[in-house]
């Protein structure tokens, strides 16, 4: 997308620090890791919410040990940089209403409320540590994006905007992300591959229409 301050950014050298010598670490660089870390901590239990019942019953417990594991991890970043960070609070159905109507009044199916989710949570957390490395993200786009994407995803808006779109469809990436995470630990889990491919499919529909 261009922003402003992209272009200082080093996260290889970042993670390389942070696997061989985390001690190493720069203030800048432990507040970029920590605050990642605990904004994806915060993510999946709020995510959960955002979809059917039975999914929420089936992963809470999972997403509360790794929100834990995740705080313990970010606290140590940050105190031994001696810096401050902290986890972001991100949108529950409660929260939210689209186009005048509860959030998910309009949303039926899995697929549905998992893009619904994604396309605000991420925005969210895209949002926050994005700020924390000084990456320079308008104010003006985050909220209109925000607006227009859960009238679009969940409401009664037929197309998202040119800039919008785009920014979508960077955030919708993350099925890259999460491929490597399935291989990288050998799960071969279906519901990784579920996400892997609504992301995917997403972010090339965004792309080509």
């Amino acid at each position: 997308m261009g922003f402003p301050g992209v272009d200082a950014l080093d996260g290889d050298r970042t993670v390389r620090r942070l696997r061989a010598a985390p001690d190493e670490l720069t203030p800048a660089e432990a507040r970029s890791v920590a605050t990642t870390l605990l904004a994806d901590g915060a993510f999946s239990e709020p995510y959960c919410e955002w979809l059917p019942t039975w999914y929420e019953l089936a992963l809470i417990a999972p997403v509360r040990y790794a929100d834990w594991r995740l705080r313990r991890v970010a606290g140590a970043v940050a105190e031994r940089a001696s810096v401050t960070a902290t986890a972001p609070r991100f949108s529950r159905p409660t929260d939210v209403r689209i186009d005048g109507a509860p959030a998910l009044s309009r949303v039926d199916g899995f697929r549905e409320r998992f893009l619904l989710a994604d396309s605000l949570l991420h925005l969210e957390w895209f949002d926050r540590v994005a700020a924390a490395d000084g990456v320079e993200v308008p104010d003006g786009l985050v909220a209109r994006t925000r607006e227009e994407s859960l009238s679009y995803y969940g409401g009664e808006r037929d197309r998202l905007s040119p800039e919008v779109r785009r920014f979508q469809r960077h955030l919708f990436g993350d099925d890259r992300w999460v491929r490597r995470v399935d291989e990288a630990y050998g799960l071969d889990s279906a519901l990784f591959g579920l996400w892997e491919r609504l992301l995917r499919d997403e972010r090339r529909r965004l792309g080509g229409d």
